[in-house]
């Protein structure tokens, strides 16, 4: 049975504001379902971080291509790593976007595409679309399934996949403003609706590290005692941040006429916006490309494929180029993954092509972490990478762990508790279950424990083994066969009492 978004969530991070528990829910439904007040709503800055993803790919070293996870950039060699910086609300502001998303724009947005069912059909991502069945909503495995169905049932094509250059941070505020009233119906902004366009245009932000104040770490002290008053917040109230020497930034990027552009990732309300953003650039490759050429588009975000003729590249190349540019977003070409799929002896192989021209054999489509070779699909070699790098972090830090309790008390003999290992690392953690769980919060100063079940969901080879199935590929559980070999090893390099050793 597939279950409907709820815009009430219980955020468990801190911030600048409190938690809000299940128990206002009510106070809260009635305050931002109120227009008046939503138009006057003051938005309290956000909090800015970064993730950075170690990427092992392959570049250019003095005319040598190898796999590394560095490459040469002006001269210089530097990190292959990616940077996302991810900004997100206070709990009161969270809600008030969600609630916009889920029960005002988006089914509009969605009233929109449903008057085109080739428009709805090619945009994927952050939208709740029915499996055939009825049973559940897509997800990424559904929409790789559909392109990869596609080269099959054309074999000899063409895959090309764009990448918008920062997507999120290049979005233009008029545009987005006047996409967002054509959803609405509005040739304007509604007052309760252009209070949330300038809290995600012109916004304010606090970066996580200069919360850090104590020797990079956050002042547990403070956060305790600030607990202990039932508040988990990162200060008292919003007139100590200010007074503070936490510095409060401003969005300042600007585009070439020096106006403000982009919004924030991270906040519930972004991927709705970017979504609509998008709009005028899907409706321009449906009627010219798809309707006119019959090239096959799909979008998921700033991730676009759009699958074609080989005579056909250049056509879409320009005009996707131009498109783009009419939008004020840019894609680089350069950057283009072009795939070749035809026949070999009666059986569908995928080429490279390369910027010269020429074709390298057995080179996949890297598509929404799936490699589609033609004949084959496999789990995106680098994502299995991150899957085998958590399972050794993990046990040499509760290795760490267990040395820490040795020293302490002065015993020679330490166990691993392996079951929370197990689960998350192993088929023994692939089916969904409840487990124990507890929260202490603390009112009047005094502490109450909760005890309560949280859902587990199942770990990460369950969504391979899932993908598997979907996919109608079960060369995936064959990737995954020597994992449980490859927990052990890693668990007997270490001195855990319980872990039995070669002998």
């Amino acid at each position: 049975m597939r279950a409907q978004k709820d815009w009430f969530k219980d955020r468990g991070y801190p911030h600048f504001s409190n938690k809000t528990p299940l128990s206002v829910r009510k106070s809260i439904e009635r305050y931002i379902t109120n227009q008046k007040k939503v138009s006057h709503h003051s938005f309290f800055p956000l909090i800015f971080k970064e993730i950075k993803q170690r990427r092992y790919k392959l570049s250019d070293f003095d005319g040598e291509e190898r796999r590394s996870h560095k490459k040469v950039k002006n001269g210089k060699v530097v990190s292959n790593t990616k940077i996302r910086e991810i900004l997100y609300a206070t709990h009161i502001d969270a809600h008030l976007y969600s609630y916009y998303t889920q029960q005002i724009i988006t089914p509009k947005y969605e009233a929109y595409l449903k008057r085109n069912p080739l428009l709805s059909n090619s945009i994927t991502a952050y939208r709740q679309i029915e499996t055939d069945d009825k049973l559940k909503y897509k997800n990424n495995v559904h929409f790789a399934k559909d392109v990869f169905d596609e080269i099959k049932r054309r074999q000899n094509c063409v895959a090309l996949v764009l990448d918008i250059e920062n997507f999120f941070p290049s979005l233009n505020h008029k545009k987005l403003k006047l996409a967002w009233a054509k959803i609405l119906g509005h040739k304007t902004l509604p007052k309760d609706h252009f209070n949330l366009f300038k809290a995600t245009t012109r916004f304010s932000y606090v970066k996580l590290k200069d919360l850090k104040t104590k020797n990079g770490h956050f002042d547990e002290k403070e956060l305790s005692k600030l607990k202990k008053d039932g508040k988990h917040t990162f200060f008292n109230n919003i007139k100590d941040l200010i007074n503070s020497d936490v510095i409060i930034h401003k969005n300042q990027k600007k585009d070439t006429d020096k106006n403000l552009m982009g919004i924030p990732q991270g906040l519930p309300i972004s991927a709705l916006l970017a979504n609509i953003y998008m709009l005028d650039f899907d409706k321009s490759v449906i009627n010219e490309l798809s309707i006119k050429q019959n090239v096959f588009y799909r979008r998921y975000s700033d991730d676009i494929v759009m699958i074609c003729k080989e005579n056909q590249i250049k056509l879409i190349e320009d005009f996707v180029e131009e498109e783009m540019i009419k939008n004020k977003l840019t894609v680089s070409l350069e950057k283009t993954e072009k795939t070749l799929f035809k026949l070999n002896k009666g059986r569908l192989q995928s080429y490279k092509i390369e910027k010269e021209g020429s074709l390298k054999e057995n080179l996949p489509l890297n598509y929404l972490g799936f490699e589609f070779y033609g004949y084959q699909t496999l789990i995106k070699s680098k994502n299995l990478a991150k899957f085998y790098r958590e399972m050794k972090e993990t046990v040499k830090r509760k290795h760490k762990r267990v040395e820490i309790i040795k020293e302490k008390h002065l015993i020679d003999e330490a166990p691993l508790f392996k079951r929370k290992i197990y689960r998350l690392f192993s088929f023994k953690g692939e089916q969904s279950r409840m487990l124990p769980a507890k929260r202490t919060v603390f009112i009047n100063g005094k502490a109450k424990t909760e005890y309560f079940e949280r859902k587990f969901r199942g770990n990460y080879l369950r969504y391979a083994y899932r993908a598997s199935d979907d996919l109608e590929a079960p060369e995936i559980k064959r990737q995954l066969r020597n994992h449980w070999k490859i927990l052990q090893k890693t668990l007997k390099k270490y001195d855990f009492s319980n872990v039995r050793k070669d002998s």
